[in-house]
């Protein structure tokens, strides 16, 4: 093929759509070869940082007990991470249009590896702190810049699918995590357990060796970085027109992800704490709630695509918080019904998370699109962190269930802020 024949099919397809794109799989197939190598490494660098983050969650109550920390000290170590995160991923957005998605991918995974391992040999309270904390630099950077390598190269038409499978990889990380932690605090004393958590997150140094030798920034993004004079500039997104986008897509991602966060790091310590649940225990109901958010991911993914980017979040912002006060007021002794509700738990918090990988690549051209994203994801993940902390001073009076609650008023944000947001299903990225 001539080299004028191959830039017109880029023209025409210029994610690397072919015309007969139907079936289950047609959005992997969508991707071609390097697509595909593009998504097994996000896919996979966000698994690893799901499981990453819930070394901690897990592991709160033994490493409570071992500094004697009270609640709102125990609550903070997750709110100093995800608040850090925001600096993390609004750093790596403008590294990941500077010198590459690829790059940038790299450098974040490496980082929240190196610190999670660090957190294992923390002395006290205040280093532990400290470890997590810089932990948060990588973990902010890795969702949004492997979701904008994978958006770059995802047709318009299956967009919502493609990065709502990998949005699924949080689900495959907790899951991992969850089972890491059953068997070690099985086998180890509570006392060095969580230490051996923490060392075990050194899993995703060995992701950068395939990153590096199989994946590459889609070509027309690496033709804008090249030629754009404007890439990674950090004002350009408080700009009109972009500026309303901005603020609008902060307050979707702090409503998101402050009722996510609330649940994801105080529901292990719910089911042990106020519902009496052993270690096995926990892994077992936690096993209905994972199993719902992977499911959730993979069809949030298709209704991102039938209903729109919009009607898809405001309808799974409804049924979590609906969900949420549902969990958290089974009557005391009513197990079973815990258990079974853990599934369509799990299902609507993650279901909401499928759209925004393609909502926010739409939102923003490509040459400020990591800076856009990076910044409004977690700006809003570290707004959202205040959730958490909350919930630990208030579960003090409230208890953990009572306060739960609380992120039930994170979706609410959600839908108001969508009032101020474009729909963007079917758009090409320009």
């Amino acid at each position: 093929m001539s080299r004028t024949q191959s830039q017109q099919q880029i023209r025409r397809h210029p994610q690397g759509e072919h015309p007969d794109d139907t079936g289950a799989f047609a959005w992997l197939r969508a991707l071609g070869p390097r697509g595909r190598r593009a998504f097994g490494g996000a896919f996979g660098g966000y698994a690893l940082d799901s499981y990453d983050f819930f070394t901690l969650p897990l592991s709160m109550v033994a490493i409570a007990a071992y500094f004697s920390l009270d609640k709102g000290q125990t609550g903070l170590l997750t709110t100093v991470t995800l608040v850090v995160s925001a600096i993390g991923g609004a750093l790596a957005g403008i590294l990941a249009d500077r010198i590459g998605r690829v790059r940038a991918l790299m450098i974040t995974v490496i980082t929240y590896a190196l610190f999670t391992v660090l957190c294992g040999f923390a002395p006290n309270y205040e280093t532990l702190l400290v470890f997590r904390a810089l932990q948060g630099l990588g973990f902010g950077g890795e969702w949004a810049v492997g979701a904008i390598l994978v958006a770059e190269y995802a047709s318009a038409r299956h967009r919502g699918r493609t990065l709502g499978g990998v949005q699924s990889a949080w689900a495959a990380g907790w899951a991992l995590a969850v089972i890491v932690y059953t068997l070690v605090f099985q086998f180890v004393d509570a006392d060095t357990a969580w230490r051996v958590m923490f060392w075990t997150g050194a899993l995703p140094a060995l992701l950068v060796v395939y990153v590096r030798r199989n994946v590459e920034d889609a070509p027309h993004a690496a033709e804008v970085r090249r030629t754009s004079a404007e890439r990674g500039s950090f004002t350009a997104v408080f700009k009109p027109p972009l500026l309303r986008t901005t603020l609008f897509a902060v307050l979707l991602s702090t409503g998101v992800q402050g009722g996510y966060y609330t649940l994801a790091t105080w529901v292990p310590t719910f089911l042990k704490t106020e519902r009496g649940l052993t270690v096995v225990g926990t892994g077992g109901y936690l096993t209905f709630l994972i199993s719902g958010a992977f499911i959730g991911y993979l069809t949030g993914g298709y209704l991102t695509d039938r209903l729109g980017r919009k009607k898809n979040i405001a309808l799974f912002a409804f049924l979590s918080a609906l969900s949420v006060l549902a969990y958290t007021n089974i009557p005391s002794g009513a197990n079973t019904l815990l258990l079974v509700l853990g599934f369509p738990l799990g299902f609507c918090m993650s279901a909401i998370f499928s759209g925004f990988g393609s909502f926010l690549a739409e939102l923003y051209p490509t040459a400020v699109r990591g800076t856009g994203q990076g910044f409004t994801y977690n700006t809003g993940r570290a707004v959202g962190a205040v959730f958490p902390t909350l919930v630990g001073f208030l579960a003090e009076s409230w208890g953990v269930g009572g306060a739960l609650v609380f992120g039930a008023i994170g979706y609410g944000l959600a839908v108001l802020a969508l009032l101020g947001l474009p729909e963007t299903r079917g758009k090409e990225l320009s």
